[in-house]
């Protein structure tokens, strides 16, 4: 594998758009909701449940706030990890943990305080399936942290 020049710029980018695409993906398998749809909602973290009456253009605003997230995300994990990360064999465990905060964090702070105001409520298959969705997630994250900085 060739060496990538800015190896945390890579973890960071290559971590936030798979792990961010694919969320977009679980969320729609979970929610049985056309990705469009979950976009809009994602949309109306900023622009209220008005989102959801717009068209692709709030999908569009959805998508770019969701990469947006992630890669922030991705940048949190890479920038606390990215000294023990590339020497440690302990790497998808601590994706894992990462994951678990990522769904704390997310419904219970992110949600709660966006445009929409939601109140996070779980039936006990989505509580398991969201919080699964998340662990993937940090999993994803930390794979390419561990993948782009042990080749740095």
């Amino acid at each position: 594998m060739p060496r990538a020049r800015h190896p945390v710029l890579a973890a960071t980018l290559w971590g936030g758009f798979v792990a961010g695409t694919l969320d977009i993906g679980a969320a729609s398998l979970i929610s049985g909701y056309h990705p469009l749809i979950i976009l809009k909602y994602i949309a109306g973290g900023l622009l209220g449940k008005s989102s959801l009456a717009g068209g692709l253009s709030n999908a569009a605003l959805g998508l770019l706030l969701q990469w947006a997230m992630s890669i922030i995300i991705a940048a949190i994990f890479v920038w606390a990890t990215r000294r023990r990360i590339a020497a440690s064999s302990w790497w998808p465990v601590w994706g894992v943990a990462y994951g678990v905060v990522i769904f704390i964090v997310m419904n219970y702070v992110v949600v709660p305080l966006s445009a929409l105001h939601a109140v996070p409520h779980f039936s006990t298959f989505s509580f398991i399936a969201n919080l699964a969705a998340m662990l993937l997630f940090g999993w994803i994250v930390a794979f390419f942290a561990r993948t782009k900085l042990a080749s740095s």
